[in-house]
């Protein structure tokens, strides 16, 4: 068995149960470098409430379906790489995803704002990935239908694995290491996705510019290539924090390519809304990437009897 990921039993900073599964992304060292040291930080006022930071332990916790039809999902929560909005965002999506039948992991990455260096985000997402497809018999899923949802920067990181997850952002520690670490789709919500002027001003783009190429080798839209797997897009036009250029770049780049790409934007919603506040245009969200995800097959279609989601 191939299982090298430490899986224990916890208690975990997250809306979900008093004790959660956790899957350790790193046997031992990890890669990149930083000076952070614990404790784990959890928001509990504003915009940070339930976000989690000064994450020193990359992990997964996993957020089962009671039924699982095999499809599986990495939630990435976003935060600027200086937070992750877990309980607002990443969490719920994954309960949502689970009521679904699919398996949800809900990714826990060291964050540049902490302290650790530009590339361990890209890092940890890679080797989560890796994690899923290369465990996929212990983890009861189906190796051809994983796939990632990513927020704002969270989004990025998505993004970044669609479009450049066969590059390796480190280097390579064990025989997990050979799986490969592209999803089969990908959903990126208000997503940032571009370093390029003039939508580089966000707090996202101040952390990527620390590493080498950032602006073409970090741009999502730059790195679309003939075998990028299908994207889905959500995105408010009045977004103050990321442009809503930033899907339409990426959006613009897939079409290009000949790439299969769903985009929906709403005329209002701003930004970090997670699921959506029920009666919000942005809530429709769910629904609209739960319907394309069963148009693709990546779930299976709905029974006539079955209430529509």
């Amino acid at each position: 068995m191939r299982w090298v990921a430490a899986l224990v039993l916890l208690f975990v900073a997250a809306p979900v149960s008093a004790r959660s599964e956790v899957i350790n992304l790193w046997p031992g060292a990890m890669p990149g470098s930083g000076t952070v040291t614990g404790p784990e930080k959890i928001g509990s006022e504003g915009a940070a409430t339930g976000s989690v930071s000064n994450v020193t332990v990359p992990r997964m916790v996993v957020v089962r379906p009671k039924k699982p039809n095999g499809a599986a999902v990495l939630v990435i929560g976003g935060g600027g790489y200086f937070r992750i909005q877990i309980g607002s965002a990443a969490m719920p999506t994954a309960q949502w995803l689970a009521e679904r039948g699919v398996t949800a992991f809900v990714l826990y990455y060291r964050l540049p704002g902490d302290g650790w260096s530009s590339e361990v985000p890209f890092q940890d997402g890679q080797r989560a990935m890796r994690l899923l497809r290369g465990n996929w018999k212990t983890l009861g899923i189906d190796p051809k239908r994983i796939g990632v949802i990513g927020f704002s920067a969270g989004g990025h990181l998505a993004g970044m694995l669609a479009t450049r997850g066969a590059h390796d952002f480190y280097p390579a520690i064990d025989e997990v290491d050979t799986t490969s670490a592209v999803p089969d789709f990908a959903g990126l919500i208000y997503p940032v996705v571009s370093m390029r002027a003039p939508i580089d001003t966000t707090r996202t783009a101040r952390y990527v510019s620390k590493l080498p190429d950032w602006r073409d080798a970090y741009s999502v839209e730059a790195q679309v290539t003939a075998t990028t797997p299908p994207i889905f897009l959500a995105h408010a036009f009045d977004d103050p924090t990321a442009d809503v250029a930033h899907s339409l770049r990426l959006a613009a780049a897939m079409h290009a390519a000949k790439r299969p790409v769903e985009m929906h934007l709403f005329q209002r919603g701003g930004h970090s809304w997670g699921l959506g506040k029920p009666g919000e245009p942005v809530a429709a969200w769910p629904r609209l990437f739960s319907s394309w995800i069963r148009a693709n097959g990546w779930l299976p279609a709905r029974k006539a009897a079955e209430a529509a989601d």
